[in-house]
């Protein structure tokens, strides 16, 4: 790995976590326990699709572990993990399947892989499948966010490959 391409991956952990601390700050956006826009995936995404899977997963462990230690929780980190691995693994599957120009589909399906992986670290914490009847709720919150952070990243991702055309 090159020193260009180690900084990049710092900046990219360093500005996903200002994210995640700064999604933190905004209040429910509706009355429901758990369900936030996810910003911070829009770094994930963008790295998956700029700089690769290998890179993109080892940005995604260390904003889940550094992130976990400021907000404290080992709850906490088992369902950001939980969450995080099968949204990264449906990411990566589904990047190879769909261009730059579908990430906001690509993000959508991650973010309801993040919820089934936390609902299944729900129902083995609480030991009852009980916890599934949120299901649907989640997964209409996930089609809006991975939506949203999705066209962002998107977005994103178009201004900085013109930008990179530019230097």
């Amino acid at each position: 790995m090159n020193v260009k391409k180690l900084t990049v991956m710092a900046l990219m952990l360093s500005l996903a976590l200002v994210i995640f601390v700064a999604e933190s700050f905004i209040p429910p956006l509706v009355p429901i326990p758990g369900v936030k826009l996810g910003l911070a995936n829009i770094i994930t995404l963008i790295a998956v699709y700029i700089l690769g899977r290998k890179e993109a997963f080892v940005i995604l462990t260390l904003r889940i572990i550094i992130a976990s230690v400021f907000s404290g929780g080992m709850a906490g980190f088992l369902y950001s993990m939980a969450g995080g691995l099968v949204c990264f693994a449906v990411t990566a599957l589904a990047s190879l399947r769909l261009g730059e120009n579908r990430m906001w589909v690509v993000s959508v399906l991650g973010a309801i892989g993040h919820n089934a992986g936390q609902l299944t670290i729900a129902c083995i914490v609480i030991g009852s499948a009980y916890v599934l009847w949120y299901a649907p709720f989640l997964i209409i919150s996930a089609i809006i966010t991975g939506a949203f952070t999705g066209v962002a990243a998107q977005v994103t991702a178009n201004r900085l490959r013109n930008i990179r055309k530019k230097t």
